[in-house]
């Protein structure tokens, strides 16, 4: 455990370091009374959900929450080959404009110039083309003040000249070759006037590796190093020790975001809890890219009308009890055709069960920690049971939204154990799996560095399925 509160120590305080030492960014006082609205972008197959935490440090600071927007991509995967129509995927075009029509809703409901737009991974991409585009436009097109990409493959996932030269992801194709562009006669990749910050890790993000271990070709060379995601002409931020998501949702993250927003130190990266919570969100669903449902799935962001959703207060405490039932729901709702669930009045303390239950998937039940303070990006996806698991007792999956689990970096334990189907180090996977040989419901618990999720097991033979979700 010293170990790792060591680490957080560092990567909270390199920020600091290292931006007193680059240009010095167009300061936005804390003391004002209108902050700019920040736009925070999602990656690639993820959601604005994963933005709760950064949202919710903002706020710690002072940065009012309708100020503060986190969009969602209907279709958030890439396509294989950018300029091929892909069924439940979309090019860096359709992404582009999606953001650009949110800016300028966000423009006209808060009377702003312009927003700054907070990035992970591939929505860097959507934000890089967008400036680019209103570059090209002129001057006065531009939108933008800051942007702030963290773990964003800015030049590539691999650069490898003929191989997937059309995907967007490729450091030689079309796409990125077009963002990297010299920009003026001093070789900057970035766009002026829109001031720019890299955060990258300094040897853990899975996207930013010399070797294509990630990325199915252990062994081969992807010409891409650690310092992948920055960009000559930004500011350039490297943390030690962080994942690929972390280097958007981290508080390390955060601090360094918010000093290069506003020139100042956040006041405090601990989340400041309300006296009064309240919750809401939408409820999604898989799409099938073939005609049987368990298999083809992928990732959007789009409603599921006509699942129904359930709120169960549950017992966080040590022991048998932990995870089970506070009595009766408190709280349900059919889900209609926007997908929106709540509000739901939460109580501070206490953690939650979700349970989705819909056609065609898995009654999925989500555990989460208590709630700290009010959101409304809790959105939940229900899930079907996959092929290969439809023969275990019971299911239950360890997942972390906000970064990835790391064998050699993390303190944690899933079921008593070290979390199975990991890696023996490295940071590039975010959910581990247990299939347990028995169907009678008991107390099963995750812990990730100092939370603790605890939940109870389901019958997955009469079509349960488990997540015990860890909020860092």
């Amino acid at each position: 455990m010293q170990k790792r509160r060591m680490l957080l120590r560092a990567t909270i305080l390199l920020p600091l370091a290292l931006l007193g030492a680059c240009n010095t960014p167009a300061k936005i006082q804390s003391s004002s009374t209108i902050k700019p609205p920040l736009v925070f972008v999602h990656g690639n197959g993820d959601t604005a959900a994963l933005w709760q935490t950064t949202l919710w440090r903002y706020e710690s600071n002072g940065w009012p929450s309708d100020r503060l927007y986190a969009i969602d991509f209907p279709y958030p995967l890439a396509r294989d080959e950018d300029d091929k129509s892909q069924a439940g995927r979309t090019s860096t075009a359709e992404q582009m404009d999606y953001l650009q029509k949110e800016v300028d809703k966000i423009l006209e409901t808060t009377g702003a110039d312009k927003v700054i737009l907070i990035a992970n991974s591939r929505g860097g991409n959507a934000v890089r083309n967008l400036v680019l585009k209103e570059y090209q436009a002129g001057p006065g097109a531009i939108k933008v003040s800051h942007a702030i990409l963290g773990g964003t493959p800015n030049h590539g996932v691999w650069a490898i000249k003929g191989f997937r030269e059309t995907n967007e992801f490729s450091g030689t194709g079309p796409f990125l070759s077009r963002l990297n562009a010299e920009k003026n006669k001093a070789g900057d990749e970035v766009t002026g006037p829109v001031k720019w910050l890299t955060i990258r890790s300094d040897n853990n993000d899975k996207f930013a590796q010399p070797d294509g271990v990630w990325i199915g070709a252990k062994g081969t060379a992807t010409n891409i190093t650690y310092a992948g995601p920055e960009l000559k002409g930004a500011t350039n931020i490297t943390i030690s020790g962080i994942d690929h998501r972390e280097t958007s949702y981290s508080p390390a993250a955060f601090t360094a975001s918010y000093q290069f927003i506003t020139g100042l130190a956040p006041a405090t990266t601990e989340i400041k809890p309300e006296s009064s919570i309240q919750l809401s969100g939408k409820v999604t669903g898989l799409g099938v890219n073939s005609s049987d449902a368990s298999t083809g799935n992928f990732s959007n962001n789009l409603p599921l009308p006509g699942a129904h959703l359930d709120i169960y207060l549950v017992e966080d405490s040590q022991g048998k009890a932990a995870g089970s039932r506070k009595g009766s729901a408190a709280y349900s709702q059919q889900i209609g055709s926007d997908g929106k669930w709540g509000p739901f009045d939460a109580k501070p303390g206490i953690a939650y069960e979700f349970v989705i239950a819909a056609p065609g998937y898995a009654t999925t039940h989500i555990y989460r920690s208590p709630f700290p303070r009010s959101s409304d990006i809790i959105h939940l996806r229900a899930e079907r049971i996959a092929d290969a698991d439809k023969g275990a007792k019971s299911i239950v999956i360890m997942t972390r939204p906000r970064g990835y689990l790391d064998s050699a970096r993390d303190n944690m334990l899933f079921d008593g154990k070290l979390p199975p189907g990991l890696p023996p180090s490295g940071a590039g996977i975010s959910a581990s799996k247990l299939k347990l040989d028995s169907v009678e419901p008991r107390s099963i618990s995750a812990e990730f560095n100092g939370e603790k999720v605890s939940g109870l097991t389901w019958d997955a033979q009469q079509g349960h399925l488990v997540f015990l979700e860890i909020s860092q």
